[in-house]
């Protein structure tokens, strides 16, 4: 399993995480238990995604210890005012059952409601008060991040993107770089358009003996992206931690960043245009 990063606020997060969304009842629990029995120490819901109660009791169900466990979950967009976000964070832990969260994400900048900054403000004093422990954003660009900072003074931990080989975010990387926000990854495979039959991952999969899944997570960490896949059968969620034993080589890290397109976007989601509520 890749080990774990250092983010700007001095905490510390693995290299890998567990996406849960659409992972909802009975089975939902079953998926998310095993995935914490499997290895996972990072779980990402959201209260869009409707399934923060059965992350609570797969936490509780999977018996490793809180204080092991990193938890993220993310404000919609129609919890952006103040208030709002902050009762919203409240009812997240009360869903969850737990006491704080280990990451709290603005889900979408959603710009042309406008109310992002006050949220952020919110993170930022939830995170003053004890109830979050670091503080981040999803889906925002370098104007969005610019825009928070400057107001609050406060750098995202991280920023959650879009960010798969058909997708590869350079530009994106760049700005959290200079601005040590930590890059991690929604779709990280690129879900129904995964590559995996590409030369380019098929190829390096042959060479390193492992699965496409496997070298497109290993392109990941090597960028330094954290991914957060998500699988419910156990054996998949073996795989997709089990990235310790290959590297890829800069040529093939490379070969898989070129398979980025214009137009790569899984739904369209552009951060300027696209609304969350």
């Amino acid at each position: 399993m890749p080990g774990t990063y250092t983010l700007n606020d001095g905490s510390t997060i693995p290299a890998i995480g567990f996406g849960t969304y659409p992972l909802t009842g009975a089975d939902g629990v079953t998926a998310i238990a095993s995935a914490i029995e499997v290895g996972y120490r990072l779980l990402d819901t959201a209260v869009n995604y409707g399934n923060e109660e059965e992350v609570g009791e797969a936490i509780r169900r999977a018996g490793v210890p809180r204080d092991e466990l990193l938890v993220t979950s993310k404000i919609p967009g129609r919890h952006h005012g103040y208030d709002d976000a902050v009762a919203s964070t409240k009812d997240s832990l009360h869903r969850l059952g737990l006491d704080h969260l280990d990451l709290h994400l603005i889900h979408w900048p959603n710009p042309r409601v406008g109310r992002y900054v006050e949220a952020w403000q919110a993170l930022v004093d939830l995170q003053k008060a004890g109830l979050v422990r670091s503080v981040g954003v999803s889906n925002f660009t370098e104007e969005h991040l610019a825009r928070i900072i400057e107001a609050t003074g406060v750098t995202p931990a991280v920023n959650q993107v879009e960010l798969h080989p058909y997708f590869p975010q350079v530009e994106a990387r760049a700005v959290h770089e200079r601005l040590g926000v930590r890059t991690e990854a929604w779709s990280p495979m690129g879900k129904r358009q995964a590559p995996f039959g590409e030369p380019a991952v098929a190829g390096a999969a042959e060479r390193h003996g492992v699965t496409p899944g496997q070298v497109i997570l290993r392109w990941h960490v090597q960028l330094g992206s954290l991914p957060i896949p998500k699988s419910a059968t156990p054996e998949r969620q073996r795989q997709n931690l089990d990235l310790d034993g290959f590297e890829l080589t800069d040529d093939e890290v490379a070969a898989i960043t070129a398979l980025g397109r214009p137009d790569g976007r899984l739904f369209g989601g552009d951060p300027d245009t696209h609304e969350e509520m």
